[in-house]
């Protein structure tokens, strides 16, 4: 028999779940969603469990993303299955950002995509050593889904605008620095914040007890440039005012910039604009009404082509510029759908 793909156990007063697919890089499939939420739920209404503790096997990676290559396969089947997931998949980061009890994540090595969906929406996310951060979707024609549309406009200076349109990554004292981590610790310590909570520690002191700085962050010195040249309210904007600057920096994320999806690029773009002025369920149904068009289309299956199944790293962008890529096309992305998303019940099996 393999072995489960989520593990579960109750230690003293923590429910400990354990992402266990390392081979995988802890890709998150439609089975741990669905088991996650079910035993988030039984511990919800559990009173001898006070603390929820999420982490992974394996030094690699807490979650690389999705199970993308089972989503391709979908879309290319034309199964709906591709839908559900996604639609399960939001329900789930919803009740997460929603948890009644203290939900503690810690963080280590690569966390992408879905990674970010079930550990980022708890109230406490502490990132290890090693950890290394990205949302990379506009690489693959997808689009920072699983609550980017709510916590990246959110962060400081126009951060989470870069990081939606370049992937650019973050390691653990930047990830501290913008917010997107309430606590940095040294990996080595993770066991002994785990047996703290075990054995009733408020995660606040826990934590407290724990933690450590980390090495200087190199977003101080970028803070300012990043917050001019991403502050357009275009994608062209943008690259005019990245080519503009003159740095060697700037030249450098127009560059990975031009090599996305056009079609992403202004999703994500629109994104920011849209959920910055949203609440986290909004956010999570505008992801729905444009996840639920992206697997109609071209982008996502010819992005996953060209980086995972054949690896050229070539992919044909259709419409190939940004100038082909109009209003109106990205305005049918976040347009309603006829059935929405529904996060309701999301306490109930």
């Amino acid at each position: 028999m393999s072995e489960a793909e989520i593990l579960f156990e109750t230690r003293g007063k923590a429910g400990i779940v354990t992402l266990n697919r390392p081979k995988a890089l802890n890709a998150v499939t439609r089975l741990m969603v669905g088991e996650l939420h079910t035993k988030l739920i039984e511990w919800a209404n559990d009173p001898a469990i006070e603390t929820i503790l999420v982490k992974a096997a394996g030094e690699k990676a807490f979650s690389a993303g999705g199970d993308i290559r089972q989503l391709y396969d979908w879309g290319q089947q034309k199964n709906p299955a591709i839908r559900d997931f996604y639609r399960e998949e939001y329900r789930l980061n919803t009740f997460i950002k929603t948890y009644p009890k203290p939900y503690v994540a810690l963080i280590e090595g690569i966390v992408m995509g879905g990674g970010v969906g079930v550990s980022f929406h708890g109230s406490h996310r502490v990132g290890g050593s090693k950890l290394m951060f990205a949302m990379p979707e506009t690489g693959i024609g997808l689009f920072p889904d699983v609550g980017g549309t709510y916590f990246l406009p959110r962060l400081p200076h126009r951060i989470g605008t870069w990081l939606a349109l370049t992937g650019a990554r973050l390691g653990q004292a930047d990830a501290l620095w913008c917010g997107l981590t309430t606590h940095a610790a040294p990996t080595e310590r993770f066991d002994a914040i785990e047996a703290a909570l075990a054995d009733g520690a408020a995660p606040d002191d826990a934590l407290a007890s724990f933690a450590a700085s980390p090495e200087r962050a190199t977003l101080p010195d970028l803070a300012a440039t990043i917050e001019r040249c991403f502050a357009g309210d275009t994608v062209e904007a943008i690259l005019a005012a990245l080519d503009g600057d003159g740095g060697e920096w700037a030249a450098k994320q127009a560059s990975i910039i031009r090599t996305k999806s056009p079609t992403s690029l202004k999703i994500a773009l629109r994104q920011m604009q849209e959920g910055a002025k949203a609440d986290f369920e909004t956010c999570m149904k505008i992801e729905f009404r444009i996840v639920s068009r992206v697997v109609e289309g071209h982008e996502f299956f010819e992005g996953v082509r060209a980086v995972i199944i054949d690896k050229d790293n070539a992919p044909d962008w259709r419409p190939a510029t940004l100038a082909e890529v109009s209003d109106a096309d990205i305005d049918a992305y976040f347009a309603p759908l006829p059935d929405e998303l529904d996060l309701t019940g999301l306490d109930r099996a």
